[in-house]
């Protein structure tokens, strides 16, 4: 702001990993590192997502056209959970939710956009020592099957790591996306990488099958079809 005098994108990209058994969350160590990545991903991605709304609506006019753009980067891990990694899925879930929200709350002529930035596997340092925290260790999850110790192993598994896909190409699409602003809306969610979006495709697609199979318990709650909660809300936002 200095500088410019205004934002036109601003990119919640700052964070770091934690991962180990859950339930060490128990524990004063483990208890005191969940709290810590959750306030860095979560309320570090919220209040800076506010104040860049506020700059949008109110000091951007002041040099030139209202509005800009927010990318929240939640990675894969803000829309499927896995072993782990669930502290760091929590925060994550949490700014896709609040990114929801939010963008459905700023009045349409402040020209506010948002977009959920979902990578998959991509070479940063990210999975390295300064970027990757560690739960203190559960015994009863010490074996070599467990599934926190499986994905721990593809983590740490420099050979893996090669296959991952180009910080540089990520941050490319999300230039590209930006870009799209100027002629159409900016998709909710862009998952970025293969990897990424056949997990997201394949987790709709179990959601939708799934729901098909719970409809009929779902329903039976209904009286008469008299609750209209879900159809005002479909046509309001």
């Amino acid at each position: 702001m200095a500088k410019f005098g205004r934002i036109d994108v601003m990119v919640n990209n700052a964070g770091y990993g934690l991962m180990g058994d859950t339930e060490s969350m128990l524990q004063p160590e483990g208890l005191a590192k969940a709290r810590k990545v959750v306030e860095t991903h979560l309320w570090g991605s919220l209040r800076l997502t506010m104040h860049a709304v506020r700059v949008f609506r109110d000091e951007n006019p002041k040099t030139g056209q209202q509005g800009g753009v927010v990318l929240n980067v939640t990675s894969l891990g803000g829309f499927a959970g896995f072993p782990g990694t669930a502290f760091y899925h929590a925060a994550k879930f949490g700014v896709e939710g609040f990114t929801e929200s939010v963008s459905k709350e700023v009045r349409p002529e402040w020209n506010i956009h948002f977009c959920i930035i979902e990578p998959g596997g991509t070479r940063t340092n990210f999975s390295n020592s300064g970027s990757m925290d560690r739960l203190p260790s559960h015994p009863a999850y010490a074996a070599a099957d467990s599934p926190a110790r499986v994905i721990e192993g593809y983590v740490d598994d420099v050979n893996m790591q090669k296959t991952w896909s180009s910080a540089e190409r990520v941050a490319g699409a999300m230039y590209e996306v930006v870009m799209c602003a100027r002629e159409k809306s900016l998709p909710m969610r862009l998952p970025l990488t293969q990897g990424a979006w056949s997990v997201v495709k394949n987790k709709v697609i179990a959601v939708d099958k799934e729901l098909e199979e719970i409809k009929d318990l779902s329903l039976s709650v209904e009286v008469h079809n008299e609750n209209k909660l879900g159809q005002f809300l479909q046509e309001k936002f």
